[in-house]
């Protein structure tokens, strides 16, 4: 499974997390897994699990998002696999039923929504037991790093002292950062037990040119688990299942 979005290059640790869980479902007679996802956007994940023979529902609000995932579709012969959801997060239950999916994704979305924790709370409930979630956030520390690294001292300290690890007074594209721990923290106060929790884009930021690609996946892949290298990834990785 290959996703093309910009978010989605450098995920290869996520990837290969993702397309284990769909072995896995498909071991246990799933033959068509039911994915969920959640700010799916353009369909950087939507189209290749739909590629792969997945049923995929996308909930995202953004029209122009939909309507290149639409086309997007439509070019790779899968628009029969997918349903679009145009609504926002938080009205998740109304369309999809509850224990109805393998798989429930939430990536690049508990940053922006008004209440991460009944977000967290819908995505539980949509998974079906033996299923997963998937959650993929902005990494605090990983933020505080590259602003110190530039010099922007004041807003590092700010981001690692302020209690949402965002610039106050709308000065930051996001709501919220996370750290390892008050990402497990959320996801265990939903009713989920976290099975893997790893990090996302550990160097590549920072690399310099000229580093052949392959290594730097090769990299990424062995670093994603290590603490403290995935604590200071751009992103975190959370994977889980219901209780």
């Amino acid at each position: 499974m290959k996703t093309d979005t910009v978010a989605a290059r450098g995920s290869g640790a996520v990837r290969r997390v993702l397309e284990a869980e769909l072995r896995a479902a498909r071991a246990r007679g799933v033959e068509r897994p039911v994915v969920v996802d959640v700010g799916g956007g353009s369909g950087g994940w939507a189209v290749p699990f739909a590629s792969a023979g997945c049923l995929v529902t996308v909930v995202e609000p953004n029209p122009n998002a939909l309507a290149t995932l639409k086309r997007r579709a439509a070019e790779e012969g899968v628009s029969d696999r997918i349903t679009v959801v145009a609504d926002d997060s938080d009205a998740l239950g109304r369309h999809v039923a509850a224990g109805s999916a393998d798989l429930v994704l939430a990536h690049g979305l508990l940053e922006v929504v008004d209440d991460p924790s009944a977000v967290l709370a819908a995505l539980a409930a949509a998974v079906s037991p033996g299923g997963a979630v998937s959650v993929l956030v902005a990494n605090r520390h990983a933020a505080v790093l590259q602003r110190a690294l530039a010099g922007r001292l004041g807003e590092a300290q700010a981001l690692l002292t302020g209690p949402d690890g965002a610039l106050p007074d709308g000065r930051d594209t996001v709501l919220r950062r996370f750290d390892s721990e008050g990402l497990r923290a959320q996801l265990v106060a939903a009713g989920l037990e976290v099975a893997l929790l790893q990090g996302d884009g550990v160097v590549s930021d920072f690399v310099p040119g000229g580093v052949r690609e392959d290594e730097l996946a090769e990299f990424e892949l062995t670093a994603a688990s290590v603490s403290p290298l995935r604590d200071i990834a751009a992103k975190l990785h959370a994977f889980a299942r219901r209780v």
